[in-house]
């Protein structure tokens, strides 16, 4: 393999300690997708008003994530970035930031995040809008739909086309619909559109809470997508942040296993964690793979790997690897 320019800076020069874990991560990823395995990427953190979308996109695209477990902050905010980019301003100085400053952004309708800050009306208002005639649409049919489908018909629909700020072969999102990509959105109503959901409702527009599906059922269409995967094929699991994103899907195997018996069911047959936090006692997020061993989501031959850095430096430099570029 003759490595492009990326790859070859990497190979050569991330040798030791968790640059070498992420190329190790990298080559076990390659190895499970060349044995016709399947990769479930968890996405936690702010990862979509990052921008992971310039990298992510295109490894949906090449063929190599085949779930998403996503919070709802990152199913949206891809989204919100895809229609108002150029609305968005970067604070560099943010750790300098006083109350004072702080609230003159919200004056303006800022929501910061980190070091850079969403526009409401640009983002979050022209979104809910093309959202919210989906939801009406739905509820007068009868219907009921997950919170990733609904976004995949807005993007379907071509609505928010004439409001594109980014080329959305950078949205992965808008790759996401296109691949008809099985995701899971745990805890979805911890989002900006799950809160403008609930007001809906709570104003009578909208009727039934029960229009948006939820958390259980998201949990039954997974266990019933990885028995059908990992019958035929391996299933590996890649985690960049912890919280909700990791821990709700990662715990379908144990499910299988213990709760449903079917005790044939494969674990994970990779596992690779990208984390901030520091490995400690009773913190899940910091909790060593191993760990996970004792509870039936991994075997103890499982490839097991910890990249204890920051997502933004890190996911793009191991999908350059996958990607070759």
């Amino acid at each position: 393999m003759n490595d492009a320019p990326v790859s070859a800076f990497l190979r050569r020069h991330y040798r030791h300690f968790n640059a070498a874990t992420l190329v190790d991560a990298a080559d076990a990823w390659r190895r499970l997708s060349d044995a016709g395995g399947s990769m479930l990427i968890a996405l936690a953190g702010a990862m979509s008003t990052a921008e992971l979308g310039l990298s992510l996109a295109a490894m949906i695209r090449a063929g190599k994530v085949q779930a998403i477990s996503c919070t709802g902050a990152n199913l949206e905010e891809d989204i919100f970035n895809l229609v108002a980019h150029d609305h968005y301003e970067r604070v560099p100085n943010y750790r300098d930031l006083t109350p004072e400053a702080e609230r003159a952004l919200l004056t303006r309708k800022l929501n910061r995040v980190t070091d850079t800050c969403i526009p409401e009306e640009e983002a979050m208002r022209r979104v809910e809008a093309a959202v919210l005639e989906e939801w009406l649409c739905s509820e007068a049919k009868g219907e009921r739909a997950f919170p990733h489908e609904y976004l995949y018909r807005v993007l379907r629909s071509g609505a928010l086309k004439p409001h594109y700020q980014i080329d959305p072969a950078d949205s992965w999102m808008v790759a996401a619909a296109e691949a008809e990509l099985p995701m899971v959105v745990p805890g979805w109503e911890d989002s900006t559109l799950g809160n403008m959901f609930a007001s809906e409702l709570l104003k009578g527009r909208l009727r039934s809470p029960a229009l948006v599906k939820g958390g259980v059922e998201y949990l039954m269409e997974l266990s019933q997508w990885y028995r059908l995967t990992a019958a035929s094929k391996p299933v590996g699991f890649f985690q960049i942040g912890g919280g909700i994103a990791g821990d709700f899907p990662i715990c379908v195997v144990p499910m299988l296993k213990q709760d449903l018996k079917l005790e044939d069911t494969p674990s994970w047959s990779y596992f690779c964690q990208i984390s901030d936090s520091t490995t400690s006692y009773g913190s899940y997020s910091g909790a060593v793979p191993n760990e996970k061993i004792t509870w039936g989501k991994l075997e103890v031959d499982t490839p097991r790997f910890v990249i204890e850095s920051d997502a933004t430096i890190v996911a793009p430099l191991l999908f350059a690897l996958l990607l070759d570029w």
